[in-house]
């Protein structure tokens, strides 16, 4: 693997601080968040051998398996079927028809009442962002929720495949970068990740047992306004979310072969190189040091840090290249534990339980990021 060689802005320098910035006029509001997630909740220890008949030859053995899963980080997942039906799915068309029915269920259930926490119609969205890199449609995702849910038939849609876990902060910052020139309007964004459905059969390649290990299943999605917008029902005493600031997007050169699918006639077979942990100890938190250095901010200066839990080794990562306190990531380790890395959706799921459970004071700092294929990072910065 070759080393990326860091450049530009990456290659952070002392230099003077601007002053601190006040959120901006035309600061992105966001008025709610909402995860829904499958009825199917199982913890870790009961997966462990259902998901070694699916991967495993016959008479193999399982200490491997056993292990990677007691290590994942993860205590409990929600899976799209029941267990015993994955079995039943023998080939790739088979997989996305269960991600479309199951997807469509799990992003109504998300927008509405994400529209409704932030006291708002379905007539009222200007666009419509989706996500998934979990499964495809033609006609998407979105396109056959938008009768389902009562949206306007000139509702601007995006549906996006590809960015993976990193979905859910890039999709915030594109939402931000649309509602910039559109002050007046309400945007969605809508993540569905139906990680089980891409579990591949008789695969006990390590990429696939960390995966089956790892990955659960869910949907979230974000409502957010213009700052010509009332924030709705998040402007109740004590409900106010954050605003966004600013983004920062980021590819990591030479690094295309260490996250994503290998795309087949079984499906999506999963890429994970032991080398991720690495480039983010190497270069995340030169460019993160960087972004928020052009803000005239420290990492001091973050009290809600909203990270995708990539994994046990990526928090570490995350952690130890930021030089931050052991609990600074314990929302993102609650989540990772509770209901597994659901890719796109973790972060937003993480951000909902932030608003919910820890409710920053008003002024507060926050940072949202996550990482995925590309390979790539997004920072979004956040002001309560």
């Amino acid at each position: 693997m070759r080393v990326p060689v860091i450049t530009g802005a990456d290659a952070f320098s002392a230099r003077t601080a601007p002053p601190r910035p006040t959120t901006p006029t035309k600061a992105t509001k966001i008025a709610a968040v909402r995860t829904a997630l499958p009825p199917h909740r199982y913890a870790q220890d009961d997966l462990t051998e259902p998901i070694g008949d699916l991967c495993l030859p016959p008479g193999a053995d399982r200490a491997v398996l056993r292990r990677l899963h007691a290590s994942a980080g993860v205590r409990t997942r929600h899976l799209t079927l029941p267990i015993e039906r994955y079995s039943d799915l023998r080939d790739f068309g088979q997989c996305n028809d269960a991600w479309m029915a199951a997807g469509l269920e799990l992003g109504e259930e998300a927008l509405t009442g994400a529209l409704q926490d932030a006291g708002l119609e379905p007539t009222d969205v200007d666009l419509l962002v989706c996500a998934s890199i979990t499964g495809i449609g033609a006609p998407s995702l979105d396109a056959r929720l938008a009768g389902r849910v009562g949206l306007r038939p000139d509702i601007k849609r995006l549906p996006v495949f590809g960015l993976g876990c990193v979905a859910g902060a890039a999709g915030l910052s594109r939402v931000h970068d649309y509602l910039r020139g559109h002050p007046d309007d309400t945007a969605v964004l809508l993540t569905v990740e139906l990680c089980s459905l891409t579990l591949q059969q008789r695969d006990h390649s390590p990429a696939n047992l960390i995966a089956g290990a790892l990955f659960g299943d869910g949907a979230a999605a974000l409502v957010a306004r213009g700052s010509n917008c009332a924030n709705g029902a998040a402007t109740e005493p004590g409900r106010a979310g954050p605003s966004v600031v600013a983004t920062c997007s980021r590819l990591y050169p030479d690094t295309e072969q260490l996250l994503g699918w290998d795309i087949g006639a079984s499906g999506f077979r999963v890429v994970i190189d032991a080398g991720v942990p690495g480039i983010v100890r190497d270069h995340f938190g030169l460019h993160l040091r960087a972004f928020l250095g052009e803000h005239g901010l420290t990492i001091d200066d973050i009290e809600t840090w909203v990270c995708h839990p990539g994994g046990p080794k990526v928090l570490a990562a995350v952690t130890d290249t930021l030089g931050l306190p052991d609990d600074a990531l314990d929302s993102a380790w609650h989540s990772l534990a509770t209901a597994g890395n659901m890719s796109s959706v973790s972060v937003l799921h993480i951000l909902q339980n932030t608003w919910q459970f820890r409710r920053p004071e008003p002024g507060a700092w926050g940072l949202l990021m996550a990482m995925g294929p590309g390979f790539c990072s997004e920072l979004v910065l956040l002001r309560w």
